[in-house]
């Protein structure tokens, strides 16, 4: 069958290829699921990989089947998997894979410890940019046919939904703390995200961003009811006097300096939440004793997030429902860019690499039905 590949640190490689029928046997004690893939979304990560930056294949094979962020059509199930998934269901598979720390043994893979950790489509696993694969019936999570047409979105969504709820995980020792204002960095797919469950939750939100407004990006945002404020006529600290104090920051440019604009603009009793994953060796000067001072007498949290567990992708699917509800046809409007079949793969490298207007580039492996 065809699938989507790239030789791992190797620029600009990806190529169409043959590989082997994947088979539901592969799978112990009766538990595989086949899945006809439908939708496959492509992301900064692939981007990276397809650039050489980053990435390694299955032992064995010199090349990596791309792509992480999928949607699919159960085919058939094997005799011990649970009836909520059945031939004929919609469903997402995760990405990462348990590994050997304690944290892996408990379902927590997205917080390992391991040294090497196991991502389909990223590190070490093939990912879903193919017609059809097989995977354990633990790390497949069924979605209603409501969201069939913007499915393969619950990826992105489960980034934002685990970097919110780390965030209130750890205030929990505040006894009483919610989030009134919040600010999200950047105003790509996971910062419109981001944006989307924030509204969902009641929060007042300002999107800082590079561009000026009004384009897509913006009015998207706003659609959210949300305040779209631009870097390039507002500072970050002047955007915090004018809309905070900011209880919550969600940082996703993927600028790294960024981090630190923000730690220095973060309110009292606030957390702020790390989502981009920046390569590089960009150095920046901070404020360095102003942002110790405010961290310790503010009791004020900087946290990273990667990755996301299962419970982040079944809060994704209630999230994405709700999306639909409250903002009719808004999440649709994230899947700027179809690419039409696996043979176009050039045109997926075109767009990830040159197109800069768009929100989430998708390739269409099948229409779903």
């Amino acid at each position: 069958m065809k699938a989507i590949a790239v030789h791992p640190r190797v620029p600009n490689s990806i190529h169409l290829r043959d590989i082997p029928e994947p088979s539901i046997d592969s799978i112990p004690g009766g538990r595989g699921v086949l899945v006809e893939v439908l939708r496959v979304g492509v992301d900064g990560t692939d981007r990276d990989i397809l650039q050489g930056l980053y990435g390694a294949p299955p032992p064995g094979d010199d090349f990596l089947v791309n792509g992480h962020e999928n949607l699919g059509r159960v085919l058939q199930v094997g005799p011990n998997v649970s009836s909520r998934i059945r031939p004929g269901s919609l469903v997402v598979a995760t990405v990462r894979r348990p590994g050997k720390s304690i944290y892996d043994t408990i379902g927590m893979q997205d917080m390992t410890t391991d040294a090497v950790y196991y991502e389909r489509g990223i590190n070490l696993l093939h990912g879903y940019l193919s017609e059809r694969y097989v995977e354990a019936a633990d790390f497949v999570v069924p979605l209603p046919e409501t969201v069939a047409s913007t499915g393969c979105l619950l990826e992105p969504f489960t980034v934002a939904e685990k970097g919110i709820r780390q965030a209130i995980e750890i205030q929990r020792r505040l006894r009483v703390w919610r989030p009134l204002r919040a600010c999200v960095l950047g105003a790509g797919s996971i910062g419109l995200i981001a944006t989307a469950l924030l509204r969902l939750r009641g929060v007042e939100v300002v999107v800082y961003s590079r561009r000026p407004r009004p384009y897509r990006n913006s009015d998207l945002a706003e659609e959210l009811g949300a305040v779209y404020v631009s870097s390039s006529d507002t500072t970050l600290p002047q955007a915090a006097a004018a809309h905070g104090p900011f209880d919550l920051m969600f940082e996703a440019t993927g600028y790294g300096p960024m981090a630190f604009e923000a730690a220095a603009s973060l309110g009292t009793d606030g957390v702020l939440v790390l989502a981009s994953v920046t390569g590089g060796d960009t150095t920046t000067t901070i404020p360095a004793d102003r942002i110790n001072q405010g961290f310790v007498l503010g009791n004020k949290v900087m946290v990273g997030t990667v990755n996301a567990a299962l419970a982040d992708f079944e809060q994704g699917v209630s999230d994405m429902i709700a999306a639909e509800a409250f903002f009719p046809g808004w999440p649709a409007k994230l899947l700027t860019t179809r690419v039409a079949g696996l043979d176009a793969f050039q045109d997926l490298a075109d767009h990830l690499l040159n197109d800069k207007s768009a929100i989430k580039v998708f390739v269409e492996v099948k229409p779903p039905a």
